[in-house]
């Protein structure tokens, strides 16, 4: 059993407002929220908690190192614009997300494009637009030799390294050991000495090691670690490295007893290594692409009480929302052993009376499950059931479609 009421010790609901027992987002109560949105189940973004995350990380990192936004964290159009005036540069993995970053106003100049398995047709696109490819195999090179020869533009690229180390701590790791992701580090150098051959525009290298981490120690370890592998790779470059990429992976907490990332060894470490980038590398600029930790604590999803069943002394609150809208909460995004997101009833936040409820969703599978054995205030019919720290892998990385039950709206607040 798990509470998220105040005495839990969770403080994920104190970035937001909440007066007369109702949450507010935005500087809007809850209830008139779900009016404006017209429907429930709904996500909705509060563009004050970004923007204070944003200063956050600008105040943490050296005044050169630019932060770029990577929008598979969450490629909602309204938030990529509001993103694009905050940020340095954004990060794509498909030219679907690169037509949402230029539609956004991106500079091309500033947009990275990463992902393995990057289709022809993609590869050309990205050439024609002039973004910054991280080419993860030599078979990319050879279509970008062909694409740069038909568009009549130099690929730009960089490439992404799997290192030869793994992170500690990640949630997923992206780096270390057999990777789908990237060239391995022993076979970098030789293709490096192959560029010329591809006729490509070498800028620098990317390195992204895993994500959801909340150890700053281990990000900081990550960020020497990574530079001093490219350092050393740099010898064989064909021209001076002018980009240097050490991804994110810098984690938020969702579950009881884990605690928020500490920035202050991240921050050292990039103040260290950009003193040394200023003397070793010297035309180099350091990237940051961060997704989750730019958005994921600034957004909630809320769904409506349909019915409130009991079943053999078990409380199941049934609401119009569930795993096709919320993989995660769900469980079935990855998480080896399913845990509950923070949850609350959003339009009755200081109400005495609990009970232990689960919270489940309209589809006819016992997966659909938002929220097990939790304490929550008594709710019913009506009652707006809120998840949060669903800023990001929310809407975009959930089987909508599944059982055709209707898509859920996304709001910026």
């Amino acid at each position: 059993m798990e509470s998220w009421i105040v005495s839990s010790g969770w403080k994920t609901m104190d970035r937001f407002d909440a007066t007369q027992s109702e949450l507010h987002v935005g500087g809007l109560p809850l209830t008139l929220l779900a009016k404006r949105a017209g429907q429930t189940p709904f996500y909705a973004y509060d563009r004050r908690l970004i923007d204070a995350r944003v200063a956050a990380v600008r105040r943490a990192i050296p005044a050169g190192v630019q932060l770029h936004y990577a929008l598979k964290a969450n490629p909602m159009p309204a938030l990529v614009g509001h993103l694009k005036t905050l940020v340095d540069g954004m990060d794509v993995a498909s030219a679907g997300e690169l037509k949402l970053a230029l539609d956004a106003g991106a500079d091309p100049q500033h947009i990275g494009f990463a992902g393995p398995g990057k289709r022809k047709t993609e590869l050309h696109q990205a050439v024609a637009s002039g973004v910054l490819l991280h080419v993860e195999s030599v078979r990319e090179l050879g279509v970008l030799a062909d694409a740069a020869q038909e568009v009549g533009r130099m690929a730009r690229v960089a490439l992404r390294i799997n290192p030869d180390w793994e992170l500690r701590g990640a949630g997923m790791h992206m780096g270390g050991g057999a990777k789908p992701f990237g060239i391995d580090a022993e076979q970098v150098s030789a293709v490096l000495c192959s560029l010329e051959g591809y006729g490509v525009s070498f800028e620098g290298f990317h390195i992204y090691a895993g994500s959801q981490n909340l150890r700053g120690t281990v990000i900081a370890e990550s960020v020497e670690r990574s530079y001093n592998l490219m350092l050393r790779l740099a010898h064989d470059a064909p021209r001076p490295i002018t980009y240097v990429n050490f991804g994110g992976g810098w984690g938020i907490p969702y579950f009881p007893g884990e605690v928020a990332l500490d920035l202050a060894p991240v921050s050292e470490a990039l103040y260290k290594v950009q003193g040394k980038l200023e003397l070793e590398l010297p035309s180099a600029k350091i990237v940051l692409e961060l997704g989750r930790y730019l958005v994921g604590e600034a957004g909630f999803y809320v769904a409506r009480v349909i019915e409130r069943k009991v079943s053999r002394d078990k409380v199941f609150l049934i609401v119009d929302g569930g795993m096709h809208h919320h993989l995660a909460a769900s469980g079935n995004f990855g998480q080896v052993i399913r845990r509950n997101y923070p949850v609350s009833v959003g339009n009755r936040l200081n109400t005495k009376e609990q009970e232990i409820v689960s919270v489940v969703g309209p589809l006819c599978t016992p997966l659909d499950l938002l929220a097990e054995k939790v304490s929550m205030a008594a709710a019913g019919p009506g009652d707006l059931i809120v998840i949060f720290q669903s800023g990001a892998y929310g809407a975009t990385a959930s089987p909508q479609a599944f059982l055709g039950h209707p898509a859920c709206l996304e709001l910026l607040v």
